[in-house]
């Protein structure tokens, strides 16, 4: 049977804006503070730095029962067997990845409502939506589209959906309030002095428990 998305926080990795640790090191943090879905994401290291590493976490997201997706690289998600495979715009199309990764969870960045709907006809397993704030996470990122596309994806789009982009504690239950199935946290996570606290704040949001 084929796995689905867990619902609940989508944390991704971020050396850069990790205070100096590496992402094993905040990966174990996370997971220890109960994350249960986390991709990895690192377009700094080589190819080979990435594999090790995503051992490590696959070997890690194992042991606690945690869904592990792998950003953009299709060769190294087949190698450590990752639950599923994150692409972007301008990466493989989802056709030709699905020839590759096989009956894997795959999902794709989208920016606006045609690219949400074409990533549905083309079989996506969930949407990334955003980024709904301003993100300073990736070199070359989009525009903000703000909560107004995230509400036409909630009202429109049949497959789950990830708010992603900017998302703090500061404004996380501006988007909780839309109910997309999964909110993304990045550098709010990882560059977090306390990531255990950080992570319960932000399931105590998304649960409607503030």
């Amino acid at each position: 049977m084929k796995k689905q998305l867990p619902e609940c926080l989508y944390a991704i990795t971020a050396e850069n804006f990790s205070n100096g640790k590496d992402n094993i090191t905040v990966v174990k943090e996370m997971l220890d503070a109960g994350v249960k879905v986390l991709q990895y994401r690192d377009k700094y290291k080589t190819k080979l730095e990435k594999f090790k590493q995503c051992q490590q976490i696959r070997k890690l997201t194992s042991e606690y029962g945690a869904f592990f997706i792998v950003n953009d690289d299709v060769d190294i998600s087949i190698d450590v067997a990752s639950d599923g495979l994150h692409l972007g715009q301008d990466d493989l199309a989802i056709l030709k990845a699905r020839e590759r990764v096989g009956d894997i969870v795959i999902g794709i960045s989208t920016h606006s409502p045609t690219q949400a709907l074409k990533a549905q006809e083309q079989g996506a397993d969930y949407i990334g939506v955003g980024p709904i704030f301003k993100t300073f996470t990736k070199d070359n990122v989009y525009a903000p589209v703000g909560l107004k596309y995230l509400e036409y994806c909630v009202k429109n789009i049949k497959i789950p959906k990830v708010a992603i982009g900017g998302i703090k504690l500061s404004n996380i239950k501006q988007v909780s309030n839309f109910n997309p199935e999964n909110i993304c946290m990045v550098t709010e996570i990882t560059s977090s002095a306390n990531i255990k606290d950080t992570v319960k704040q932000a399931l105590e949001a998304i649960n409607g428990n503030n």
